[in-house]
């Protein structure tokens, strides 16, 4: 079931829905650390001009959602090991899935955890 806090409002502000995503994020970092896991934070916010950079390069999208921090990445640990593989975080990701957010590992950015916003995830 998921929490009241987790489900998107009626006529939700980009401000609202970030504060849902940074509650849902709370949620993620308490899972993982229920499943064994232990993480770092990556990247969390990126510049529109970083954003454009990455596009161009091919390493993301202009319209990444970290520009609007609705998008994290996580560095994911176990016994101190950090695991880098898409399959290594498909436990949180088909959690945060059930919980309304977007898991990069479905298009092979598996530590990416989102917000759909504007139609991007």
């Amino acid at each position: 079931m998921i929490p009241d806090c987790y489900k998107p409002k009626p006529g939700e502000t980009l401000g609202q829905k970030q504060r849902r995503f940074v509650i849902m994020l709370a949620g993620l970092i308490e899972r993982a650390y229920s499943l064994g896991f232990e993480m770092t934070l990556g990247e969390a916010y990126r510049t529109p001009e970083q954003c454009a950079i990455n596009a161009a390069n091919g390493s993301g999208i202009a319209n990444s959602l970290h520009k609007d921090r609705l998008a994290i990445d996580i560095n994911l640990f176990l016994g101190g090991k950090w695991l880098d593989r898409t399959e290594d975080h498909e436990p949180l990701g088909i959690w945060w899935e059930s919980m309304g957010g977007t898991w990069g590992g479905r298009f092979k950015d598996g530590n990416h955890y989102s917000l759909e916003h504007n139609g991007f995830k």
